[in-house]
C-alpha cells in the first residue's frame, strides 16, 4: 500500500491561519435487489465498480448508526452465504485507534464483517515515515491511543503527548487542576520501563511530533508541542530547529452526536499555528495529510483493486475499462463538501461523489463552492442508487 506525501504549509506572521502557501513535495508514498446480485454470482463476474464511506456523519453519529447504514451494507454482501461481492473501504479522516480495532468496532456496530484492510483513516500514510523515523524518538498526540497507532505502524520509539509530558515537572503549570489526566497517565499499559528511564527523554531531541487524532487537552498539548518544536526537540533549552510535525487531515469541523458540527484537528491547528507564530520568529511549518488531498482517492484506488482481486482469483470484471484502470466507477459518499466532494472532484476519473444530508450537510439544494454529483438524504438511499445504477446497465 503506497501513499503520496500531505501538502506542505509554511504561513508567513501576516497570513491567516487558513491562508498558507502550498508547497509540492515529492511522492513518499439480504437485499432489495436479489436479482441483480443473482446475476452477478451466476456470471461468476466481479462488478466494475467499488464505493467508499466516509464515517462520522454518513455511516456512523458516535457509536450510533445513521441513515440505515447496517442494511446499506448488508446490500453489499451475498445475502445467500454473507460474502463480500461489491467492494468497498471506509475512508475517514477520523483515527486515534489502530485500523484492527477499528474494523473489530465497525463490524459490531454494523453488523458485518469488516477486515482491517478495508479502514483508511487519517493516520494509515504515516505508516510511510516509519523508515525515516523506526528508531527515532517521536511524540504522538491524540485522543485514543496515539501511541499504540505509531507503534504498530512500526515506531519503535514513540511516546504518547501524555507520556512525553508526564516526563516533564512543571510544563503544564494546569496540570494540578486536571485529575482526570494524571489518572489516564497512571492508568496506561505502557510503563516508562519499556521506553528506557526518564532522563533518556530529557537527553534525546524529538525528531518529529505527529498529531494522530483530535487533541483532549488543546490548553497542554499546544504548551508541550510548541516547547517541542521552538526548541529543536528539547524543551526548556534554548531556542532551535523546529522538528517536522505532521497532521493527520486538517478538518476544521465535523458531525458528532450535539447537533452542531464540533471543531476537528483543522481547529486545533489554527490554533497552534497562531500562537507559534506570535512566540517563534519563524513560521510554523508542517505537513496535512487525509482528504481532500488528492493522493488519499488514489490510494482508497489501490486498496479497492486490491480487495476486488481478493473476492475471486478466477472471475472477471464485468465492463472491464479500456483504459487499463480496474475501475468504471469509484464512488465516494461523504457528508462533507468541503473535504469529501472535494476530494473526489479533485480526484477526477473514475470518482463520482454522493453527498448525504446526514452529517456536516444539511442543505436542501447541491453546495455551489463543492457541487456533488449527486445529492441524497441517507447513505442507504445512495447505495440504493448506485446498486439500481450498476446492476441494471
Amino acid at each position: 500500500m503506497s501513499f503520496g506525501f500531505g501538502i506542505l504549509r509554511r504561513a508567513s506572521h501576516s497570513q491567516r491561519p487558513n491562508s498558507n502557501k502550498k508547497q509540492s513535495l515529492p511522492s513518499l508514498f439480504f437485499s432489495i435487489f436479489p436479482r441483480s446480485f443473482s446475476q452477478l454470482h451466476s456470471q461468476t463476474q466481479l462488478p466494475s465498480f467499488g464505493i467508499a464511506f466516509d464515517i462520522d456523519g454518513v455511516v456512523l453519529r458516535d457509536h450510533t448508526p445513521i441513515g440505515g447504514s447496517p442494511q446499506a451494507l448488508r446490500k453489499l454482501y451475498d445475502h445467500n452465504s454473507g460474502t463480500l461481492k461489491i467492494p468497498y473501504v471506509f475512508l475517514t479522516n477520523g483515527g486515534g485507534f489502530r485500523e484492527s480495532k477499528r474494523a473489530m468496532q465497525l463490524s459490531e456496530l454494523l453488523g458485518v464483517n469488516i477486515s482491517p484492510s478495508q479502514v483508511l483513516q487519517g493516520h494509515s500514510p504515516f505508516k510511510q515515515l516509519v523508515n525515516r523515523y523506526e528508531n527515532e524518538l517521536v511524540v504522538a498526540v491524540g485522543k485514543g491511543e496515539p501511541a499504540a497507532v505509531m507503534f504498530e505502524y512500526g515506531f519503535k520509539n514513540v511516546l504518547s503527548i501524555d507520556e512525553y509530558a508526564s516526563c516533564f515537572d512543571d510544563i503544564d503549570p494546569l496540570a494540578q487542576y486536571k485529575e482526570w489526566i494524571t489518572k489516564k497517565v497512571a492508568n496506561q499499559s505502557r510503563t516508562f520501563k519499556e521506553i528506557g528511564p526518564r532522563k533518556s527523554v530529557h537527553s534525546e531531541r524529538v525528531q518529529a511530533a505527529f498529531i494522530v487524532s483530535d487533541s483532549v487537552d488543546w490548553s497542554r498539548d499546544i504548551q508541550v508541542v510548541c516547547d517541542i518544536l521552538r526548541s529543536g526537540g528539547l524543551p526548556g533549552k534554548e531556542i532551535g530547529h523546529q522538528p517536522p510535525l505532521y497532521f493527520a487531515h486538517d478538518d476544521l469541523k465535523y458531525q458528532a452526536t450535539f447537533p452542531s458540527e464540533r471543531l476537528g484537528m483543522g481547529a486545533f491547528r489554527i490554533a497552534l499555528e497562531s500562537i507559534f507564530n506570535r512566540i517563534h520568529f519563524n513560521a510554523l511549518e508542517y505537513t496535512s495529510f487525509g482528504k481532500p488531498n488528492a493522493f488519499v482517492f488514489k490510494n482508497a484506488e489501490t486498496v479497492l483493486k486490491q480487495l476486488a482481486s481478493s473476492l475471486d482469483h478466477e472471475v472477471h470484471v464485468v465492463n472491464h475499462p479500456d483504459d487499463g484502470s480496474h475501475f468504471k466507477t469509484l464512488y465516494m459518499i461523504g457528508d462533507n463538501p468541503s473535504v469529501d466532494i472535494k476530494g473526489a472532484r479533485q480526484a477526477g476519473h473514475p470518482w463520482f461523489s454522493i453527498l448525504t444530508r446526514t452529517g456536516v450537510f444539511k442543505g436542501k439544494e447541491n453546495p455551489s463552492d463543492f457541487p456533488a454529483d449527486l445529492v441524497v438524504d441517507t447513505v442507504e438511499e445512495a447505495v440504493d442508487y448506485i446498486l439500481r445504477k450498476e446492476c441494471t446497465s
